[in-house]
């Protein structure tokens, strides 16, 4: 008689928080993954949590095969961290606004474990920056411009947000370019003419947008919009318990929900 394969085991960062319900809410109804502790800011531990106590980073590594993050940026890099030295539990990592502190940080902790690190983890948002990436190849910049404007809502920190910033390496990929040399993030007052080659970013913020975003190529006499709206972010939760299904399997290394949809070799 064959036995069942036992559940995966997910242990939930930033669980007070919109994301981190989101997640919790998309293992309710599944058989393969199941909900192993929950955890936020230090001073949290022992609160209770529709009928779980929050616990501490140390105790959710030790009950879970996987955690997923979608906290700060800082407070990831420190959980990749602590995992490195732990040599586990792998990680989904959904945080955005890296400082290059919080990067080296993830970059050191992926020789030890396998970590899914990504700005959205919805499939059509990924799709998307596979179609901006192509277009970007196709479509010289001395005659098209690129603009990736975003909106969320009022209570995002960050800006532009993690997905604007992936759809932008997309499209410098695109180009053989240097997305932090090409990036212009900002304009105000007499800035002169466009540079060529340059990739713009516009960001709106407001109410209760979930995630509205739209990558411009502009040329003389034609404009290609390719574009991507976030209806409900339990989207980004499943796509989250999605990847997480899939690090577990998988050796030390930093991947990209483009190695977890196959969009890689």
């Amino acid at each position: 008689m064959t036995e069942h394969a036992q559940p995966l085991r997910i242990g939930i960062a930033g669980a007070l928080g919109r994301m981190g319900r989101a997640v919790a809410a998309a293992l309710q109804t599944r058989g393969d993954a199941v909900v192993s502790a929950v955890f936020d800011r230090a001073e949290t531990a022992g609160q209770s949590l529709d009928g779980r106590t929050l616990t501490t980073p140390g105790a959710a590594a030790a009950a879970s095969d996987v955690i997923i993050d979608f906290s700060t940026a800082e407070a990831s890099s420190r959980l990749a961290e602590f995992a490195k030295g732990a040599g586990g539990p792998s990680l989904v990592i959904g945080s955005t606004g890296w400082t290059e502190a919080d990067e080296a940080r993830v970059q050191s902790a992926a020789q030890r474990v396998a970590i899914v690190r990504s700005g959205n983890f919805s499939l059509g948002v990924n799709v998307l920056a596979g179609l901006v990436e192509q277009a970007a190849r196709r479509l010289s910049p001395e005659d098209w411009d690129i603009e990736i404007l975003e909106s969320h809502h009022r209570r995002k920190i960050d800006a532009p947000s993690g997905t604007a910033l992936l759809l932008g390496e997309a499209a410098a990929r695109g180009r053989s370019a240097d997305l932090a040399q090409a990036a212009v993030r900002a304009r105000d007052g007499i800035t002169g003419p466009r540079t060529p080659g340059a990739i713009g970013f516009a960001v709106t913020r407001g109410g209760g947008i979930v995630g509205e975003h739209q990558v411009v190529f502009a040329a003389e006499d034609e404009i290609l919009t390719l574009s991507h709206s976030a209806r409900d972010r339990s989207l980004f939760a499943r796509g989250a318990v999605a990847a997480a299904l899939w690090v577990a399997k998988k050796p030390p290394g930093l991947y990209d929900m483009m190695d977890v949809l196959g969009f890689r070799d």
